[in-house]
């Protein structure tokens, strides 16, 4: 299947980056380059951008699509948590924007054997990276019922998180659970039936529970926001777009933070830990998708993006 995702809050996101012609930027979740692409076309022939992905299938559509940028643009297999190190191995030290598009592409939504929907039957994968060796079978199959229970109360924000796990347990006890299939049906024997019909698709928290587990998502972004605000240059800019509201907290705490990160008491007169400001948030609100761009494409829904932007005093 070709690799296709439809960016989400692409014209907020591009115009919220302030893009510098001449400016050096990193995409962070490249998928199949949207928002690269519209980087690049406000680029200058001195401008950068470095596009980062951990699934090849992205990689190799972003290449396509970015060809005609082929000049400024840098393409690297791998994690945006690494991304010092990424730049570093390109001789850049700072930046002057980085975007980040969370969550999963509607291309590994569609292509069914990649394991995560739950609209088709396929093999319990749900690998970013498939390099990676852990699969969300080996998660299924594998957790004891309190991490499962744990990971889809947590993750999933599950209200059926015990009654989940213990089905669970209690269906690998007869047999292996290989498919999404199989995984779809423990879940919804485990659903009480008058509560299936309310709140989408019955399998859809524990799915994006094991999915957020297995590839590390919330740990991930949590450990890389400093690090990314610390590459910016001085009025550089960070816009990050989440889907659900374990994402959008992390980075309106971060965001917060490295805008008033004092831990002196609040009767102190001055500040006597040192700590200070990196920049500012730019967004008090986070922005949500037009009417328009809802109806334009569904999976925009729970999409929101937060800005911070850096200050160098």
């Amino acid at each position: 299947m070709e690799f296709r995702h439809k960016s989400v809050l692409l014209e907020e996101s591009i115009e919220e980056l302030h893009v510098r012609p001449d400016g050096v930027y990193v995409d962070g979740t490249l998928g199949g380059g949207g928002h690269a692409w519209e980087i690049c076309s406000r680029l200058s022939e001195k401008g950068r951008l470095i596009g980062i992905d951990q699934d090849a299938a992205a990689i190799e559509a972003a290449a396509k699509r970015l060809e005609e940028f082929k000049d400024r643009v840098t393409i690297v297999r791998g994690n945006y948590c690494d991304m010092r190190k990424i730049l570093g191995e390109q001789s850049i030290t700072s930046v002057d924007g980085v975007i980040l598009d969370l969550g999963v592409s509607s291309y590994q939504l569609d292509e069914a054997s990649r394991g995560f929907t739950y609209r088709e039957d396929a093999p319990l994968d749900m690998r970013m990276d498939q390099r990676q060796t852990l699969t969300a079978r080996d998660i299924v199959n594998g957790y004891s019922e309190p991490e499962l229970y744990r990971i889809i109360r947590d993750y999933g924000e599950e209200r059926f998180a015990k009654n989940i796990a213990r089905h669970i347990v209690n269906a690998r006890n007869q047999k292996a659970l290989e498919t999404t299939g199989e995984l779809i049906h423990v879940i919804k024997a485990a659903i009480p039936m008058k509560m299936r019909a309310t709140g989408g698709h019955p399998a859809k928290r524990t799915f994006q529970a094991i999915r957020i587990e297995l590839n590390r998502e919330l740990e991930v972004l949590e450990n890389s926001l400093d690090d990314m605000i610390d590459l910016l240059n001085d009025h550089g800019r960070i816009c990050v777009i989440t889907f659900h509201s374990l994402e959008d907290r992390i980075v309106k705490d971060k965001f917060r933070y490295n805008e008033n990160p004092c831990t002196c008491p609040k009767d102190f007169p001055v500040c006597v830990c040192g700590k200070r400001p990196k920049g500012r948030v730019v967004t008090r609100k986070p922005i949500v998708p037009t009417a328009r761009e809802l109806e334009e494409n569904k999976r925009a829904k729970s999409s929101k993006l937060r800005v911070f932007e850096k200050e160098i005093h």
